[in-house]
């Protein structure tokens, strides 16, 4: 008898090295239980046909449809034999919608004689762009004849395991559905060995089957019934470890030791808010009592503060920082770029006034020096900046990745402030926690809305504060779609709008992907293009490039000037001083100006290739219009055909200035991305199953039965099949993130 493999067994043993090698290469899977929880992402019905309308752009898909006509086109060629060359055109369809795919050269006779019109078959490869239409080219297929005579080994395994449902796999060029599902059948007897996570209490409370038969019926449904069955396990099983992984995170800290700060009832908060020109919001007063609350216990706080692009953040955790200054400690405030950091250092400086100048001639009684400190600066004021540092003259500091360095040191370091926290590493945040006496307190800002159950596993250790609730004065943003490609015009059209704002005494953005230089030319750089640059046959709009096309068209005689991240420190900041002085009509800029820049006079924003950002980011520029009290205008150029996914997601964005709304969209579409966060850890998603959106009711539950059973048995002694779970989810890097997020 054959014996059955162990959940640890490589693969390379079971399945031999050259499937194994593809699978570690290109899915990550590496053991037959890593298989086992590679589920199918969707099942076919036979008599049913695949929505080809929501094929995703540059994703590898596969479907089932059949072929309503096939074409065999000769062209001249200079590399075929006797000058002329062969292209297949085969269009199938789901009765709905149609794709088509295209061969080339020889790999035409097969197909040619395999895809006859009426044919039925899955067909695998990734979808691409050509001509504005979308296209597979040269997929992978296999024939799905029905009567089990003619078909291949795979089809024939497919019907013999299936029965009326087809799993679909997600899978790679290199290693098709049909292969995976092959694989997946060797390995299937090894789910018995399965060690169930689940507490037997929760299992059986909740009415959920065991571990062993969701794998089988996940990946061998008979019935739909059965697909729900394991569904509805497997969910529970990623929700709950999960939330077991951060509640003991959450125990951990709450062991920690840490400096209370209260702030003084006549310290330089009170100081502070006496000559702000503005009363606070009622939501900017809420959440800053959430955090002068945690601030004031003897355990680190771990706050997350999430606001609408303008909320007023930066005032909230100033607030939190002259609070703690007033304790006799310093704050810190960590920014993703030198850019951002120079913006806060100036917009802290403003508003602070006199507060800002301890030590300095003109100070007012209750102050303290605030300080910048980047990696690019001179010697001399780096010197002078280290040492206002150790010395504790420097109550504020504020800087980027330069405040990490082992040689800076802290007199007395009790909060570290976070602004767009998924732009750092983990080692980063740590090394900073790192140099207080005790752990100092933490909050970390994001203006990327969170949807409450993001929030809950990708800050599921934090504490969260939401600012919803613009300021007074703001103004609303207009936001349209302009179709490049289809209607040139309305490009003409959104130069003129964007001269009329300048005439009109504003000014505005203009936004591209690209620099422009040869560093980042795929051509002179030798970077691999990307997907999008292939499927328009062009590399993405670059700042140096439009910025001299408007300079010398269609906005001549305006003051053009350009702001990319591979600028000389002095001259970004030159630019954007100019900028912000109301001396430059139009900055043509990267991503750079995504966050933190505040420009009330900016008034219009142009993003071009909009469709190569993502929703949130897209919001985030968005957000750099509109501040004063003037309305704003943003304009997302594309050059997508109008059925297009990225089309639909450009619509969504010019629907609405929800970013709540926005990032569930967002979500939504990225589907089963990595809820811990792959910027974050470096590592695939532990989320196969669980969609973080649809899934919020067994979230919140896992949430509250996971606290209950750390809270009961913190190091889970009585729990060894939840303790190998959390081995296997809590790999090394995802353990860093845990520790150190």
């Amino acid at each position: 008898m054959d014996l059955v493999p162990a959940l640890d067994e490589p693969l390379k043993k079971v399945l031999g090295p050259p499937t194994a090698k593809v699978m570690a290469e290109h899915l990550g899977l590496h053991t037959v239980g890593d298989l086992l929880h590679h589920y199918p992402r969707r099942y076919e019905e036979r008599g049913q046909l695949t929505h080809l309308a929501d094929l995703p752009m540059d994703e590898h898909v596969t479907v089932v449809a059949q072929v309503a006509d096939a074409r065999l086109l000769t062209f001249a060629s200079s590399k075929a034999p006797r000058g002329k060359g062969q292209r297949l055109e085969v269009t199938i369809t789901d009765g709905s919608g149609r794709l088509q795919l295209v061969f080339f050269g020889n790999g035409v006779h097969k197909p040619h004689k395999d895809l006859l019109p009426g044919t039925r078959a899955m067909f695998s490869g990734k979808v691409s762009v050509f001509n504005h239409r979308l296209q597979l080219a040269h997929p992978a297929y296999e024939p799905l004849r029905g009567d089990g005579a003619d078909d291949t080994a795979a089809a024939e395994s497919i019907d013999s395991w299936a029965g009326a449902l087809i799993p679909i796999y997600p899978a790679t060029a290199k290693l098709e559905s049909w292969k995976l599902a092959k694989a997946v059948q060797t390995v299937l007897p090894s789910a018995q060995e399965a060690v169930d996570p689940l507490p037997d209490s929760l299992r059986e409370g909740r009415g959920l089957v065991a571990l062993p038969e969701a794998l089988l019926k996940i990946h061998r449904p008979h019935t739909k019934a059965d697909i729900g069955d394991a569904r509805a396990r497997l969910k529970w099983d990623e929700a709950f470890v999960l939330q077991v992984a951060l509640a003991r995170r959450r125990h951990a800290d709450a062991q920690l030791p840490a400096t209370a700060r209260r702030p003084r009832p006549d310290g330089l908060l009170t100081a502070f808010d006496a000559k702000l020109p503005f009363t606070l919001t009622e939501g900017q007063r809420k959440v800053s009592k959430e955090i002068f609350d945690d601030l004031a216990t003897e355990h680190p706080m771990h706050r997350l503060l999430q606001g609408e692009v303008g909320s007023g953040k930066t005032l909230v955790a100033l607030r939190a920082m002259l609070a703690v200054v007033d304790t006799g400690g310093q704050a810190v405030m960590l920014a993703p770029t030198e850019v951002l950091a120079q913006q806060h250092h100036r917009s802290v400086t403003e508003m602070m006034g006199e507060l800002a100048e301890g030590g300095m001639l003109g100070g007012a009684e209750h102050s303290t020096k605030v300080v910048l400190l980047t990696g690019s600066m001179g010697a001399a004021g780096r010197r002078q900046a280290l040492l206002d540092l150790v010395t504790g003259e420097a109550g504020i500091v504020i800087g980027t990745h330069a405040l990490i360095e082992d040689k800076v040191q802290f007199h007395d370091l009790g909060l570290v402030v976070v602004d767009e926290q998924h732009r750092f590493g983990v080692e980063q945040r740590d090394a900073l926690r790192g140099k207080g006496k005790q752990p100092p307190h933490l909050l970390v800002m994001t203006a990327t809305p969170i949807p409450r159950t993001v929030a809950m596993t990708v800050f599921g250790d934090l504490e969260t504060s939401v600012l919803d609730q613009l300021p007074a004065g703001r103004s609303p943003i207009a936001s349209h779609v302009v179709p490049a490609a289809d209607k040139p015009h309305f490009l003409a059209r959104a130069w003129e709008r964007v001269r009329e704002e300048v005439d009109n005494g504003h000014q505005a953005y203009v936004v591209c992907p690209r620099i422009g230089d040869e560093e980042d030319d795929p051509k002179k750089s030798g970077k691999k293009k990307s997907p999008e640059d292939e499927a328009e046959k062009r590399p993405p709009l670059a700042v140096l490039d439009i910025a001299r096309q408007l300079a010398e068209g269609p906005l001549q005689g305006l003051r053009v000037e350009v702001l990319h991240g591979r600028m000389p420190p002095d001259d970004k900041d030159a630019v954007m001083r100019r900028f912000a002085a109301g001396e430059t009509g139009v900055l043509v800029a990267t991503t750079v100006i995504e966050v933190g820049v505040n420009v009330p006079n900016a008034t219009a924003m142009v993003i071009m290739d909009a469709d190569r950002f993502g929703v949130s980011q897209l919001h985030q520029l968005r957000g750099r219009v509109g501040r004063g009290s003037a309305a704003g205008l943003c304009l997302l150029v594309s050059e997508m055909p109008e059925a297009s996914p990225a089309r639909q997601r450009l619509n969504a964005v010019a629907s609405t200035i929800d970013g709540f709304e926005l990032s569930r969209i967002d979500l939504e579409q990225r589907r089963e991305g990595d809820v811990l966060g792959q910027a974050q850890s470096g590592v695939r998603s532990s989320l196969r199953m669980l969609a973080v959106i649809e899934d919020e009711e067994i979230i919140a539950e896992a949430r509250e039965e996971a606290a209950a059973v750390v809270a009961a048995d913190p190091e889970l002694a009585g729990l060894p099949g939840l303790r190998t779970a959390l081995e296997a989810l809590l790999d090394e890097e995802r353990e860093q993130y845990l520790d150190k997020g």
